[in-house]
């Protein structure tokens, strides 16, 4: 299972792109091809979700933890799978999403495309206790990580990456200080061995 992929955006297309890791190009569906058309050539990391059907394997991209998250919750919703939940994230507005969800507002979610009376009101009712104000919250919450200058870039985006995924800040220097000891590695390696420390 794939969590991000780390390369160059080579092809902006109209329903995806393609990010090429170390000489491999990985198809990537995405909310809005287009956001990445000022990446291209350009390192990025994007995250993953594989979708895996008996017919076919696809790769679902997203530009941070919170817009999978959101992802995660709409395709365990009834009626709801990965490319309907991927044309509900078209739209930026993703606080906005949830607030709908939170409060109720089903004519607002029948505004996306292939989403009827039916399946707004399922959205709903599986939705709404989850994406509480507290949760929805958190789930677009930005921390704020400041970093030693003197750290290398690829522990620096290790550390950000658990800041994404959640993790505080006080547990994050405790094993920034651990992994300054260890000999330079690359971005998942150093992500790995600091989950190994957090866990």
């Amino acid at each position: 299972m794939y969590e991000y992929l780390t390369g160059l955006v080579t092809v902006v297309a109209p329903q995806y792109i393609v990010v090429d890791v170390n000489g491999v190009g990985y198809k990537l569906l995405v909310a809005n091809p287009y956001r990445y058309q000022e990446d291209r050539t350009k390192k990025v990391q994007v995250y993953v979700y594989q979708a895996v059907r008996e017919d076919n394997i696809s790769l679902f991209g997203f530009t941070d933890q919170n817009e999978k998250n959101l992802f995660m919750q709409l395709i365990n919703v009834s009626g709801i799978g990965p490319k309907s939940a991927l044309a509900i994230l078209a739209n930026p507005d993703h606080q906005g999403l949830v607030d709908a969800i939170t409060n109720n507002n089903v004519s607002y979610l029948t505004k996306f495309p292939g989403i009827g009376k039916k399946t707004a009101s399922q959205i709903v009712l599986d939705l709404r206790d989850k994406l509480t104000n507290e949760s929805s919250s958190s789930l677009f919450a930005t921390t704020q990580l400041t970093v030693d200058a003197t750290v290398n870039r690829e522990l620096k985006d290790a550390l950000e990456a658990l800041a994404a995924l959640g993790y505080k800040e006080r547990d994050i220097k405790k094993v920034q200080k651990a992994l300054m000891k260890e000999e330079q590695m690359a971005t998942d390696e150093y992500l790995r061995q600091a989950l190994r420390l957090l866990n």
